[in-house]
């Protein structure tokens, strides 16, 4: 009896020892903070040594601190010891996996929760609901959706919003809708605030403020939250409804707290109405790092940099330290004004602000030096060098700013050193590589990156379907790039643009055009950056009617404002001889560019009109458009046709003494042309020794030209053998030398010349002139007048006029060998197809020789019909039987 009474006094004296321990534990994880980083431990232990791991409570607190301190891997290891889980256990690590992303086995969990028989309760439910919506797991979410009904928590206010939430972000916005509806009578200020967010994210904006109506009208108070969502859907739908908004949030009385402050700050900054933003900042109540920050980005977004910058300073001087997004904006800021000095000082603040370590800030920085200059390059690569944790956005700012500067090879290598760091390119980061295979012209590298594309899957993104087309377009694969956009899913104005752009550059200006048939046929419009490529197009076609015709598609589209696609309608008209038109143009232009002047400049002066051009660039200057290198092209092309010889020296001079722009080549060729033509070789000769530039084949063959004019034969031979050692396969040298020797009177060494260049498989560039009758463009190719038919088509034609010029009595003393050039034939076809009113416009792909230009010279006296050629940068303008170019360029050419 006695043993009994002892064993019973023993238990129970262990079991109020078991008890005491038991609640001590509790109390103490009670007084634990998420700081005490091993306390669960140091408790987890004698739970388990004194079999304490039944206590429901205990565990489940322990769980906690776990989940607090330690992350989800020990809280794991307690949750799989313990041998009985509550609800709150299994949700507790649910919502642990949902909340640090490890989606998978948050569902994974929650399938053993309920093959345990555990029944979820709502906020279990809506952390699983949670991960189908990160997963995009539609299908799940259906399942769960189900058992939410089993379970009959489908009235419940949090799941009800969860399922929206749900259904809207995996793309079943009407499903969402009526789910909605079903509950909307118990729906509270949550519930109809997520349906808001959720049409604001699908970019419903309109039936985002129409829930807001119906909120309203159904007795729902809005919250701040609410308002935040709206603001963002007013940002899309313009200032208006921002404001209307802005007035319910005041009539209501809602509190302008922190965050919705911030929005409005943003909201008002989106439509450039910085003082609204301005008085929302300096509004009663609380302020953060957030709000000010928001309204440096707004200063920022609209390129105010001086109010930019006292912002911050002002920010600083109150005390708030800026943080990394602030130091971002300031950043963009320096990039986008290319202000190298600010931005120095801004990476200074950042570095005594500890926040060289930030991976936006390194950003930012990469992104400023690249853009803000050349030199900055060096100091571009140490910043990302010192970055701890370069991003795909490092790495494709790098990769941006190695193409900008001209260091394609260099983007290769980063590619091949990123995807060795298992950093993987985005679309941006292979556009860019894309675009340095772009200006290399290098189709190995092209087919080398598409493949890694099509092994990636990534080809079906329009960004990279875009830059792989421009990438074999400007590599001349025509065909390549007509294939990837055939195979593209969706091609826009950008598609169409590249394919327009190249074309013109490959002078395949016909297929150029035709390209806009492709657009139409996928239901786009031509917009202002794609139309200059076709009406440049129609301007070296020489096509005038399908010029006029984009014009007026312009007008009706509301491009005619555009100043490039008005820069390019100059152009055209200019080129087809409508001199009136492409001035009429260059006056619609609210605001002349550089551009805009070299349009008008170069018109009048390819026009014949040499005089009215110098006038226009004193008139461009007057205005204040500063010229560029371009500019004085086409003033010293100007003055070489014009035979404004010590004009053209004094332009030359002034380029870099009075607008500091360093001549190039080009420059020299125009410069020893314009002292050929004069007869100055011996001057000519010194610029080619004293130039700082190696001279290229295009000046001695100029030199040349000058050479063969002036009957320089020494001279002459001097710069065909220094031509043919930088381009021996050029033609043009073999030909202007065996002229120069025949008009020399030695007829030996011409055909001695002419041999050796049939002997080296090279022939004159065969004659093409076309010319556009009822908008389709008419080809026509030079004949040698012993093969053809002269008593059929186009050939009879030309007999007829030349026998009624004789009839007529004017003097043509015709070549015949030149009797069939493509010239002539162009322009009798235009005569002939043409309606009586309209002029002809031929374009001719080289200098029209002298018995062309009599001839259709001679037509223009038979018949009342102003007749235009375009040969090179030269347009003859043929009216009455002269010309606007007064005969001297075909003197000078003599050919």
């Amino acid at each position: 009896m006695t043993s009994k009474v002892a064993a019973s006094a023993f238990l129970s004296r262990t079991n109020e020892l078991s008890n005491h321990l038991q609640q001590s534990c509790i109390r103490i994880l009670s007084f634990c903070e998420s700081s005490s980083s091993r306390i669960a431990s140091h408790i987890h232990c004698p739970v388990i040594k004194l079999s304490l791991l039944h206590n429901l409570n205990l565990c489940n607190n322990l769980l906690s601190l776990y989940l607090k301190t330690d992350g989800i891997l020990n809280a794991r290891k307690l949750f799989d010891e313990m041998p009985h889980r509550t609800v709150f256990a299994w949700t507790v690590m649910i919502s642990s996996y949902t909340k640090t992303q490890e989606l998978a086995s948050a569902l994974s969990l929650f399938e053993e929760m309920l093959a345990s028989g555990t029944v979820p309760n709502e906020f279990t439910f809506s952390s699983v609901l949670r991960s189908c919506v990160g997963l995009r797991e539609l299908n799940y979410g259906a399942k769960v959706h189900g058992s939410v009904i089993k379970t009959g928590f489908l009235g419940n206010s949090v799941i009800g919003s969860s399922l929206t939430d749900m259904y809207s972000k995996c793309g079943k916005l009407e499903e969402a809708r009526e789910l909605f509806s079903s509950c909307k009578n118990g729906a509270d200020t949550i519930s109809w605030t997520m349906m808001i967010s959720s049409l604001v994210e699908a970019r419903k904006w309109k039936e985002a403020l129409q829930f807001y109506s119906e909120m309203v009208e159904a007795g729902v108070s809005p919250d701040e939250f609410t308002f935040v969502k709206l603001l963002g859907a007013s940002s899309f739908l313009g200032l208006e409804f921002g404001k209307v908004i802005h007035c319910n949030l005041i009539v209501r009385g809602v509190l302008l707290n922190v965050v919705l402050k911030t929005s409005l700050v943003d909201f008002y900054s989106r439509f450039a109405e910085m003082e609204d933003s301005v008085r929302v900042l300096s509004s009663s109540g609380e302020q953060d790092v957030f709000l000010w920050t928001s309204v440096v980005s707004g200063f920022v977004r609209n390129l105010r940099a001086k109010e930019a910058v006292c912002t911050f300073l002002q920010m600083r001087g109150l005390g708030l330290q800026p943080n990394n997004f602030t130091y971002t904006a300031m950043l963009s800021l320096c990039s986008s004004v290319q202000s190298l000095d600010l931005g120095k000082q801004i990476h200074s603040l950042a570095i005594m602000a500890g926040l060289e370590d930030s991976t936006d800030v390194g950003n930012a920085l990469l992104d400023m030096y690249m853009k803000c200059s050349a030199s900055e390059v060096e100091e571009a690569l140490r910043v990302f060098r010192a970055m701890l944790s370069p991003n795909v956005v490092s790495w494709t700012t790098l990769l941006l700013g190695l193409v900008d500067h001209g260091f394609e090879q260099d983007c290769f290598e980063v590619l091949i050193e990123m995807v060795g760091l298992g950093v993987e390119p985005n679309a941006v980061t292979l556009s860019g590589v894309l675009r340095a295979c772009s200006k290399m012209k290098s189709i190995r590298r092209v087919l080398e990156i598409h493949g890694y594309l099509l092994r990636r899957h990534v080809d079906d993104e329009i960004i990279v379907g875009n830059s792989l087309v421009d990438a074999y377009a400007s590599s001349g694969k025509v065909a390549y790039a007509w294939n990837v956009a055939n195979s593209m899913d969706q091609r826009d104005n950008i598609t169409y643009t590249s394919l327009v752009t190249r074309f013109n550059e490959l002078d395949n200006h016909e297929m150029a055009l035709s390209v806009i048939n492709h657009m139409y046929g996928d239901g786009i419009r031509p917009d202002q950056f794609s139309l200059p490529g076709f009406i440049s197009a129609s301007a070296n076609l020489g096509a005038l009617e399908t010029g006029k015709h984009l014009h007026c598609c312009s007008v009706k589209s509301g491009y005619s404002s555009s100043v490039w696609v008005s820069n390019s309608l100059i152009d055209m008209y200019a080129k087809c001889g409508s001199l009136e038109d492409a001035k009429k143009v260059f006056e619609e232009i609210a605001t002349p560019d550089v551009v805009s002047w070299n349009g008008l400049v170069s018109g009048l002066a390819s026009n014949g009109c040499i005089s009215s051009a110098l006038s226009a660039f004193e008139e461009m200057r007057m205005k204040g458009t500063e010229p560029d290198s371009v500019t004085f092209l086409i003033l010293l092309s100007a003055c070489s046709n014009g035979r404004l010889t010590e004009m053209g020296l004094e332009y030359f001079n002034s380029m870099e003494e009075i607008h500091n722009i360093k001549p190039q080549v080009e420059h020299y060729v125009h410069l020893v042309d314009i002292l050929g033509r004069a007869g100055r070789l011996e001057e000519a000769t010194g610029v080619l020794e004293t130039m700082p530039l190696r001279p290229n084949a295009l000046i001695f063959k100029t030199l040349l030209r000058a050479c063969r004019y002036h009957g320089n034969l020494p001279l002459g031979e001097d710069m065909a053998n220094k031509g043919l050692a930088l381009a021996p396969s050029d033609p043009a040298f073999y030909i202007l030398l065996a002229d120069l020797y025949e008009e020399s009177g030695k007829p030996e060494l011409a055909q001695k010349t002419q041999n050796l260049m049939s002997q080296k498989g090279l022939s004159k560039k065969l004659g093409k002139s076309s010319v556009e009758v009822q908008g389709k463009v008419h080809s026509f190719f030079s004949e040698d007048v012993t093969t053809v038919d002269k008593t059929k088509g186009i050939y009879a034609e030309i007999e007829w006029i030349k026998s009624e010029i004789e009839r007529s009595g004017f003097t043509y003393r015709g070549n015949e060998n030149a009797s069939y050039h493509s010239a002539k034939q162009a322009a009798v076809f235009g005569l002939v197809y043409t309606s009586p009113q309209a002029p002809v416009h031929v374009l001719k792909n080289k200098i029209l020789c002298k018995d062309c230009h009599d001839f259709v010279s001679l037509i223009t006296r038979l018949v009342d019909k102003n007749i235009t050629v375009r040969d090179g940068n030269q347009v003859h303008v043929f009216k009455n039987g002269k010309c606007s170019c007064k005969g001297e360029e075909t003197s000078y050419v003599l050919s």
